[in-house]
C-alpha cells in the first residue's frame, strides 16, 4: 500500500470494528476528501458515519468534542494542516484540558487528522508544518508516521486511545512509496520512536517526510566511510527520550532534521532532551538542517525551503569533523 492508501484502510478497519468511530470533514463524503483518504467510505458506511462538514474547522473539532465527551470516536480531518488554526482555539481550551478541567470524568478521545509539510506545490498556507504549536499542548498527543505501515498502525492506536491526538500526515509521502501493510486490525505503540538504520559515527533524528531524507544522507555518508544511525521519532508528543539518549550516547554525534521553521522548532526540544541525558557523551556540537524562518515560498522556490540530503550531509560532516 501507499500511506494514503494504509491511511483509508486504517479508517476503514475503525469503522467496521467500532460502531462510535465517526469521520467529519470537509468534502470527505462524497468526493472521498482532497487527497482521497476517505475515498469509498461513506458509500460503505454511510452519511451518518463519514460526515460532509460545512467549511468551519473551529465548527469540526467543536462538533468532535461534543461527540467525544457523548461516547463516540470521532476522527475530524482538517483539509490541510494551514486550515487548523481557526481551530486552534478549540483544541487549547477545550479538546486539550476537557479531562484536566473535569477532574478526569470526561475526556475527548478524538483524532485530529492533517495533512501538513511542502514540496506538493500547495498554494500558499497549504504547507504549513506546525507541530510546535501543539507539540507544547498538555494534554494532547502528537503523532506522525513515515511510512504506510506506520501510518494504518499509528491511526487506529490514536483512535483508540483515550485522549486527543493530532495525526500529522506527511502529503509528500502520501504516495511516494509502497510496502506491505498487513490486513485488519494492528497497532503501533504512541511515544515509541523506531530506529531505522543502525550506525556508529552520527545519530541522524527525523520524522514524517524528513526521514527518507535522512536516509538518503546516510546513504551518501556511508559511501564516505562515515556510519550514520537514522532514528524517525513516529510520535513527537510524547518523545522517545529512551531512544534518542539510547543512540546519541552510542554515536557521540547528533544531526536533528525538519522542515519546521529553526526558531521555535521541535528541534529544539530534541536538542534539549540530548543535552539533558546525554550532554557528557557528546564529542561535537548537535546540529540542526531545518526550514528557513519564513513562510513556505511559493512554487519555484519550494525546493531550497527544504531541507535537502546535501544540506544534511554537510551537517553530518561539520559534526564529524569538529
Amino acid at each position: 500500500m501507499t500511506m494514503i492508501q494504509a491511511i483509508n484502510d486504517g479508517l476503514k478497519t475503525m469503522l467496521e470494528l467500532d460502531e462510535k468511530t465517526i469521520l467529519l470533514g470537509e468534502d470527505i463524503g462524497k468526493n472521498g476528501g482532497v487527497f482521497r483518504a476517505t475515498e469509498g467510505l461513506q458509500g460503505v458506511f454511510g452519511e451518518d458515519r463519514v460526515v460532509d462538514t460545512p467549511l468551519s474547522e473551529s465548527g469540526i473539532v467543536g462538533t468532535s468534542v461534543g461527540l467525544a465527551v457523548n461516547g463516540f470516536k470521532p476522527v475530524a480531518e482538517m483539509q490541510f494542516m494551514g486550515f487548523i488554526y481557526p481551530a486552534y482555539d478549540q483544541i487549547m481550551t477545550h479538546v486539550s484540558r476537557l479531562r484536566m478541567k473535569t477532574l478526569g470524568h470526561y475526556s475527548a478521545p478524538m483524532v485530529i487528522r492533517a495533512p501538513y509539510g511542502a514540496g506538493i506545490r500547495a498554494p500558499e498556507i497549504h504547507s504549513d508544518s506546525a507541530e510546535a504549536l501543539f507539540t507544547h499542548m498538555p494534554g494532547i498527543k502528537v503523532v506522525c508516521p513515515a511510512t504506510p505501515y506506520d501510518a494504518k498502525g499509528l491511526l487506529i492506536e490514536s483512535i483508540e486511545d483515550p485522549d486527543p491526538v493530532i495525526f500529522m500526515e506527511p502529503m509528500r509521502s502520501y504516495r511516494a512509496k509502497r510496502e506491505d501493510v498487513p490486513e485488519g486490525k494492528y497497532n503501533v505503540e504512541i511515544g515509541k520512536g523506531n530506529k531505522v538504520q543502525e550506525g556508529t559515527d552520527v545519530t541522524l533524528i527525523a520524522w514524517g517526510a524528513m526521514v527518507p531524507v535522512a536516509e538518503q544522507a546516510a546513504k551518501q555518508a556511508e559511501e564516505q566511510g562515515v556510519s550514520c544511525e537514522v532514528i524517525d521519532l513516529r510520535t513527537l508528543y510524547p518523545l522517545d527520550r529512551d531512544l534518542i539518549a539510547e543512540s546519541v550516547q552510542k554515536t557521540g554525534r547528533a544531526v536533528i532534521v525538519h522542515e519546521a521553521h529553526g526558531t521555535g522548532g521541535l528541534g529544539n526540544d530534541i536538542l534539549s532532551v540530548i543535552n539533558d541525558t546525554s550532554f557528557l557523551y557528546l564529542r561535537s556540537p548537535i546540529e540542526r538542517v531545518t526550514g528557513f524562518d519564513v513562510p513556505v515560498p511559493f512554487f519555484s522556490l519550494e525546493d531550497h525551503y527544504l531541507p535537502t540530503a546535501k544540506r544534511v550531509l554537510e551537517s553530518i560532516y561539520k559534526s564529524v569533523n569538529f
